[in-house]
């Protein structure tokens, strides 16, 4: 009998999206951890070790110290400082698993990106529209974050991790094939949007 034509599942993304994950929470971790010492530099008046006051309209100050800054009682930054390192591990497990891992680790994954870039665009929206202002080290956030959502979307839908059928791998294909393209049309989005609100050209 001839063997079955159908692939095995896949359990497990490529090493081009593994490696993005990797730079992605690696980039995140790094610039959370900035960040972070920026906000206290905020509250006690240290330097920071790396200046984020470029113009009126692009400073940290105004978002680290704004009750959008800290959501949960406490600076944003250590959310991405404890969450970033998970985008790293999975993208090491996703190398370095030769048979591939379980699907409900994928989706446990895969949920946390998708609240980590619902909060990035929570921030982006308050920051344009009620903060009036930009955050040079948490746009890097956005920028980072917003790949590791869609490149992770399309992946966990192409293969299967949410279930099958239904077209579900034939849309996670097309989301992970234009991926990029997604990700520039969502920095597009938040930029215009920046722009016709803060004029944020003028102000350079």
């Amino acid at each position: 009998m001839a063997a079955s034509s159908v692939p095995a599942r896949e359990t497990r993304p490529g090493s081009a999206v593994a490696i993005l994950w990797i730079v992605t929470g690696a980039i995140g971790w790094v610039v959370s951890f900035l960040l972070y010492h920026e906000y206290i530099g905020q509250l006690t008046g240290a330097e920071a070790m790396i200046t984020c006051d470029i113009s009126p309209i692009v400073t940290c100050g105004p978002n680290l110290l704004s009750p959008g800054g800290n959501l949960l009682g406490f600076s944003n930054s250590i959310i991405g400082i404890v969450l970033f390192p998970g985008a790293v591990f999975a993208g090491v497990s996703a190398l370095a698993a030769r048979s591939g891992l379980r699907p409900w680790y994928w989706r446990v994954f895969a949920l946390f990106v998708t609240g980590a870039v619902v909060f990035v665009h929570v921030l982006a929206w308050r920051s344009v529209f009620e903060y009036g202002s930009l955050c040079p080290w948490c746009m890097v956030v956005w920028l980072v974050t917003i790949p590791l959502f869609w490149t992770t979307c399309g992946w966990t839908l192409r293969a299967g991790v949410w279930g099958r059928g239904a077209g579900v791998e034939r849309v996670g294909a097309f989301v992970l094939s234009w991926s990029p393209l997604i990700v520039v049309l969502d920095y597009l989005l938040i930029a215009v949007a920046a722009q016709l609100r803060l004029d944020v050209l003028g102000t350079l």
